[in-house]
């Protein structure tokens, strides 16, 4: 049996009548640059996420990067994240002139650790203050712990953006003794950014991105800075960059967005599945550590997206023998991620960032394996990838 990591053709098959009717208007219509699509997919994407605005730019990495630019972070600047990411993460702040600081992660949710933030942030008030904004990761479509990262950005007077290119949808839960709201990705900041890269839960037929805010003005300077800086045309207060969202991805997007809740309970049936079927093959919480959904046991998150699951992430101790295991015996799977930002070669060149050590975050990147998760994966499909593993670790 195969089972890619990802199949697009059985989403897609659902879909190509409508998507192609909608593209074809597109290309009929001659407006290929922003335009009234752009415009609907925003004012639906802002509504999704509970927010007020939402700007399209062309792509997750050009969120993060427009953002840290309307802000104003620049060289001098430090902006505190996480060493386990992708790497747009990280060369989104580099890009724009400033450094990251890193804060290391909780080993359950693999997003980054609350109590390490507040250590860096102190750190950082005795030295100066350089740090300017903080990017909080939702890694593998599953929130950080906001509630708490948004006191230490009010403690400290730092913008959170929202890294949430992996997480559109997905819910976290704020309050106390029993008293819970919940808020979505990407409305928890001044800003929240969301990648369209075609793999993720709502993926688009190329690149793409969304900025949301619930601020007006922020949302005015985002459009400002995503189109060279300019306003009025040819009078441009700002440097900039050419950051727009094309129609074309605009109006498959839009088609998607009505089928992703359905998609996103579809992953989280399938992660229920495997946590089953792992527990039977006796491999839970000893060959395996299964991902830990830490808001899905919170009252009232049967009707939340506590996870949206676009990844499962395992963790075996013989990623790499398993990787190749599976890989040979036709299952799709890939490390996320092998090397920590603060392990990149191409930031050794700005400090010291070779000598520090973030210890849970490079444990997971030893150790972390994502498994097929989409929502059209059979019955069949999930049992043969345990089946598969549980045969590895029986050798």
């Amino acid at each position: 049996m195969n089972v890619p990591l990802l199949d697009l053709h059985q989403q897609m098959d659902g879909l190509r009548d409508e998507v192609m009717a909608a593209v074809a208007q597109v290309i009929d219509s001659t407006q290929y640059i922003l335009g009234p699509e752009v415009t609907r997919l925003e004012e639906a994407v802002a509504e999704y996420c509970g927010v007020g605005h939402a700007v399209g730019v062309s792509s997750g990495t050009d969120a993060l990067l427009v953002s840290l630019m309307a802000l104003g972070v620049g060289p001098g600047d430090l902006v505190l994240t996480t060493p386990y990411s992708f790497f747009a993460t990280m060369g989104s702040i580099v890009r724009v002139g400033a450094l990251p600081v890193f804060a290391d992660i909780q080993p359950d949710t693999m997003n980054i650790d609350p109590e390490r933030m507040a250590e860096a942030l102190a750190q950082d008030r005795k030295s100066g203050g350089r740090i300017k904004a903080i990017i909080p990761v939702h890694l593998f479509g599953q929130c950080a712990d906001m509630q708490r990262i948004q006191a230490l950005a009010a403690k400290y007077g730092v913008p959170i953006i929202e890294d949430a290119a992996q997480a559109i949808g997905a819910d976290c839960p704020f309050g106390s003794d029993g008293q819970t709201t919940w808020q979505r990705a990407g409305a928890m900041g001044m800003a929240g950014c969301f990648s369209f890269f075609p793999s993720k839960n709502l993926g688009g037929i190329g690149d793409g991105g969304m900025v949301t805010t619930p601020d007006r003005e922020f949302a005015e300077r985002l459009r400002v800075f995503r189109n060279h800086g300019a306003k009025p045309k040819y009078y441009h207060s700002y440097i900039g960059g050419n950051f727009r969202l094309d129609p074309m991805q605009a109006c498959v997007l839009r088609i998607k967005l009505r089928h992703l809740d359905a998609w996103h309970q579809a992953r989280r049936n399938n992660a229920a599945v495997y946590r089953r079927l792992f527990s039977e093959a006796g491999l839970a919480g000893t060959s395996v550590t299964l991902p830990v959904a830490v808001h899905g046991d919170i009252n009232g998150s049967e009707t939340r997206n506590y996870h949206i699951y676009n990844q499962f992430v395992i963790r075996v101790t013989r990623r790499d023998a398993l990787r190749q295991y599976l890989a040979d015996n036709g299952v799709g799977c890939e490390v996320y991620y092998p090397l920590c930002l603060h392990q990149q070669e191409c930031l050794q060149g700005y400090g010291d960032y070779g000598r520090q050590r973030y210890p849970e975050a490079e444990r997971a990147a030893s150790e972390s394996l994502a498994l097929p998760i989409y929502p059209e994966l059979t019955g069949a499909q999930l049992e043969y990838v345990v089946t598969t593993i549980a045969g590895f670790f029986r050798r």
